[in-house]
């Protein structure tokens, strides 16, 4: 139904430089999947689950208004810090801090929300990539909130991993619709909210934030290299990890297996933190740096070794 409406709306993703599809394709497929988020969240009525459906609400509605007619940057950003700020006041006023905590603690939670949103929608570039991620990330805070034990991260987690896997099939081998911005920014401040609540409810950092850490480490690595170039972080571009590994020659589907591979890697080492043993904690720390690592210098290495196969 959504694909119907979408099309009459003509809302569809005309290919660019930057684009990795080359035919013109509806975007806002993830309106449902941000209409479910908000209504599970609203279900629950815990504060953290009302933090979720404002901060899911708010990015959902920027999106679908720039999925549909566009909004400059400086529009954006403003709404963005709006959302922000209303969800991480809601998330932690519970809290009883005195007002400058409570000031600090509120602009950290918003600040960490709006940086993981706009990474998700960055990594948002490949058929099934970002769905597959929603996917592993929902089951990862389900399974940590079944650990701790914390009910809204096992409702929540649960929400995000269904539906990305009821959207997948659309999306990851021919896409015959795109997440869209309503879609990639209500998953991100949905697993953005998942995971601030992870670490506000004890569980170490490592596991928390192990299913978001290759986007993360995606868009701060092509950032900082954009920035060091003298290049506008701004303007668009295709030059993040991933991008560069379509360039090589990957099918999206390969990209997608193989990020997603490391998340669950990730994911394993990130929870090695759950066991109190300091030293299995920080050789998994070390391991997961390697991880990063190897994935953000995958295709230099790769680069080099095609020639020479070629030759082969």
């Amino acid at each position: 139904m959504t694909i119907s409406l979408l099309h009459r709306a003509a809302a569809l993703d005309v290919p660019n430089g930057r684009s990795s599809h080359t035919t013109p394709t509806p975007r806002g497929g993830g309106a449902p999947i941000t209409v479910g988020l908000i209504l599970v969240g609203l279900l629950i009525r815990s504060p953290a689950a009302i933090a979720f459906a404002v901060a899911v609400a708010a990015f959902g509605a920027i999106g679908f208004i720039d999925d549909l007619t566009g909004l400059p940057v400086s529009r954006r950003l403003v709404l963005q810090c709006e959302g922000c700020a209303a969800a991480a006041i809601l998330l932690v006023s519970p809290f009883g801090l005195p007002p400058v905590a409570l000031a600090a603690a509120s602009a950290v939670i918003a600040i960490w929300i709006a940086g993981f949103v706009n990474a998700f929608n960055f990594m948002d570039g490949v058929n099934g990539i970002s769905g597959a991620h929603a996917l592993l990330g929902g089951v990862a805070y389900a399974c940590l909130g079944a650990w701790r034990p914390d009910t809204f991260l096992v409702a929540g987690g649960g929400a995000v991993a269904i539906g990305a896997l009821a959207f997948l099939p659309w999306n990851a081998g021919r896409a015959k619709v795109f997440l869209g911005d309503v879609g990639s920014y209500g998953l991100g401040a949905a697993l953005a909210v998942l995971a601030a609540c992870a670490v506000i409810a004890g569980i170490p950092a490592e596991a928390a934030l192990g299913p978001l850490a290759l986007y993360l480490a995606d868009t701060a690595w092509t950032l900082q290299r954009r920035i060091r170039s003298g290049e506008s972080f701004l303007e668009a571009h295709r030059t993040h990890t991933y991008q560069q590994l379509c360039d090589l020659g990957w099918s999206h589907q390969r990209v997608t297996f193989m990020t997603g591979a490391c998340t669950v890697l990730l994911c394993l080492l990130g929870a090695a933190s759950l066991t109190g043993r300091p030293g299995l904690r920080a050789a998994a720390d070390i391991a997961a740096v390697g991880v990063l690592a190897a994935y953000l210098r995958s295709p230099v290495l790769l680069g080099r070794t095609a020639p020479r196969l070629e030759r082969a």
